[in-house]
């Protein structure tokens, strides 16, 4: 067998001596298998994922995002999932959930921090690129999440936020800012006074009308409740009177006038959204008046727990908790004030019940130490449907000749030791210049609206004491007559109507204090005489001009020109609202606030503070120990009083 020789392979050694060139085919393998998976991985993710983001720097506060919170709302939902593809400069975003995807696009791509209420500044610029490369350039996203929202819900749906929403800051989050909004449209002559009625069972108003023999003890007040309320027309045969807009209308009729003349009102709305106020047409007035006599308490209150109950379950009473609510009642305030829980005990709690609080109830007189309770007019026998009427009226007043310097017309009080009535009778007896007209028992020309009217006409001054409570019916009779009303107590005008009486007092009144005549005797003659004749006319001109805003026109039309008792309430009441909507949104509390010192806060003039006032001594209460009935609960006996006065001149 041969042995083959031993031959070097020439590409064995090619190999050894030349390394670089094997190393370089490895490379090239390893760069060919990089580059297949990554051609692999980019059809994987971008091809078929088709989405890409990258972040650069755009600024925003972190603090200033805003949460999107779910929204109740009766209206069609809008499918915000998904939002259509549009133009370059526009917003594209497919099959996206809105409150998902949004905010996971602030947390992945913005740098965490720690709370909300960090200052940081960061950028954010977010690219969308899907199957036509669309792009987003720039987006801010505070407003592109705005605008995800408002494009694609329904304009007004953000309104309906809670009013705890609102309590976190978000000025917008009140309920009632569409409200308050309406300021701001200057073509509508509504703006900023709109209000809106609730639509109360029949039970709370015109039920009792139909029962109207129940409405009082002594007197059948159905005559009273026709007219829209105004009673029946005056004889004028003595031309006491006008010949148009005269009626006898009962002192406690202002429950069904008021309500009356707000179906009148020109600026009612069926969207309570909008309203400045909220009116409630419960007849509070005539409802107590049926259960003074003779009823236990619960039979008193069931009407007023009925309402209060219907009221919370509406959803208009959540805007404001019933701030916003106001409601007439045509008594004095103490009807509305049970003190205890004891059958004997005077009226009903509806003044102390929880939501009453809340609301405000326009009352014939009010309490000095409450503020949910404010005063409006007594009515009086003048009605005008047309403003001519009340010009001629002003005229005719101003014209007339005064013969008498001062009168009186009321009765005694001889159960009552605190009364000065005793004392100005006396006076008027006495005078050769006084006029008086008794109202005790027998005397039926007290209750003539005719024999009433014509001794104001002819007296330069009327004089005023308090009756059973603070306040009397004949104070508006009077100056209706153009008579300068002389008063003893400040709680029997001034520190009650003051929506419609000037501040300054001086300027249509006098002031006599109670204990000038109690403790030392003074003469009324001399202290109105010694008024100057040029003052004394100025004073007549005050009250004559203030004639249109202490009556209620016909209910069955509006003045044009004259804003009227109603109109002045209305506003007052709109005012009051809006004062204290604009408090919640700056996040006033007005903790400072006195209760018991409610009758000083409508005197003081803007940038005032309450302090020691003059009539202090006039309102202070007397504490339960120091001997002394309390306040309230005279006052209570006093509306007592003024009932059993009621009986006595229907008897």
């Amino acid at each position: 067998m041969r042995r083959r020789s031993p031959v070097i392979n020439s590409s064995d050694h090619m190999e050894k001596g030349v390394n670089k060139p094997q190393h370089s085919r490895i490379c090239v393998l390893g760069l060919l298998c990089a580059f297949f998976w990554g051609v692999l991985f980019y059809f994987h993710f971008v091809v078929i994922g088709g989405r890409t983001f990258q972040v650069t720097s755009v600024s925003f506060d972190s603090s200033s995002i805003p949460v999107i919170r779910p929204v109740t709302t009766s209206r069609p939902k809008v499918d915000v999932n998904r939002v259509e593809v549009v133009d370059d400069d526009k917003l594209e975003i497919r099959d996206l959930n809105v409150d998902k995807k949004l905010d996971n696009m602030v947390s992945d791509h913005v740098p965490e921090f720690g709370n909300r209420d960090d200052k940081n500044d960061f950028s954010y610029t977010k690219r969308v690129t899907n199957d036509d490369r669309s792009e987003i350039r720039d987006m801010n996203v505070v407003k592109k999440l705005d605008n995800v929202v408002s494009d694609h819900q329904p304009e007004s749906v953000t309104e309906h936020v809670t009013e705890q929403d609102g309590d976190r800051g978000d000025k917008s989050g009140y309920r009632f800012m569409k409200a308050l909004r309406t300021v701001e449209n200057k073509s509508d002559p509504c703006g900023g006074r709109y209000v809106y009625v609730h639509d109360l069972p029949s039970r709370f108003n015109e039920d009792m009308l139909k029962e109207c023999r129940s409405l009082s003890k002594w007197t059948n007040m159905c005559k009273f409740t026709t007219n829209a309320g105004l009673g029946p027309p005056l004889d004028n045969t003595e031309g006491v009177f006008s010949d148009d807009g005269w009626y006898a209308t009962n002192q406690f009729a202002v429950d069904v006038i008021f309500s009356n003349r707000m179906k009148q009102y020109e600026c009612l709305t069926n969207d309570s959204s909008l309203a400045a106020a909220i009116f409630v047409p419960f007849y509070a007035g005539f409802d107590i008046a049926r259960y003074l006599w003779g009823y236990n308490i619960s039979m008193r209150d069931a009407a007023s727990l009925d309402i209060v109950d219907w009221l919370q379950k509406r959803p208009e009473w959540g805007i404001m908790g019933g701030k916003d609510h106001f409601l007439v009642a045509g008594r004095i305030t103490w009807d509305f004030r049970r003190l205890s829980e004891e059958e004997t005990d005077w009226g009903n709690k509806l003044l102390f019940l929880p939501a009453a609080k809340n609301m405000s109830m326009l009352v014939v007189e009010s309490s000095p130490w409450n503020a949910n309770d404010f005063a409006i007019p007594y009515p009086t026998y003048f009605h005008p449907s047309k403003d001519f009427e009340v010009f001629a009226w002003q005229d005719r007043m101003m014209s007339l000749d005064r013969k008498w310097l001062f009168c009186f017309a009321g009765a005694p009080r001889p159960d009552n030791p605190k009364s000065i009535r005793g004392q100005i009778i006396d006076q008027c007896k006495n005078s050769n210049v006084g006029k008086l007209l008794e109202c005790d028992l027998g005397e039926s020309k007290c209750h003539s609206p005719s024999s009433i009217m014509q001794m104001f006409q002819s007296s330069v001054f009327c004089l005023q004491p308090q009756g059973d409570s603070y306040t009397r019916r004949s104070a508006f009779d009077s100056m209706l007559a153009g008579c300068i009303p002389v008063f003893f107590h400040p709680g029997s005008a001034y520190t009650q109507y003051t929506w419609h009486l000037p501040k300054n007092y001086t300027k249509y009144s006098v002031f006599i204090p109670e204990d000038d005549l109690r403790k030392r005797n003074i003469s009324i003659e001399e202290r109105l005489s010694q008024i100057p004749q040029d003052q004394v006319k100025m004073m007549r001109e005050e009250v004559i001009n203030l004639i249109p805003r202490l009556i209620y026109a016909d209910p069955r039309s509006k003045l044009d020109s004259h804003k009227d008792a109603f109109d002045v309430s209305v506003q007052a009441i709109i005012d009051k609202v809006t004062r204290l909507r604009k408090d919640m949104i700056e996040g006033r509390t007005h903790d400072d606030f006195i209760e018991e010192l409610s009758w000083k806060y409508a005197l003081l003039d803007e940038g005032e503070y309450v302090g020691v006032h003059e009539w202090d001594p006039f309102f202070s209460k007397p504490k339960p120990n120091d001997g002394n009935s309390d306040s309230d609960a005279s006052a209570a006996e006093a509306a007592k009083n003024s009932w059993k006065n009621e009986q006595r001149e229907h008897s």
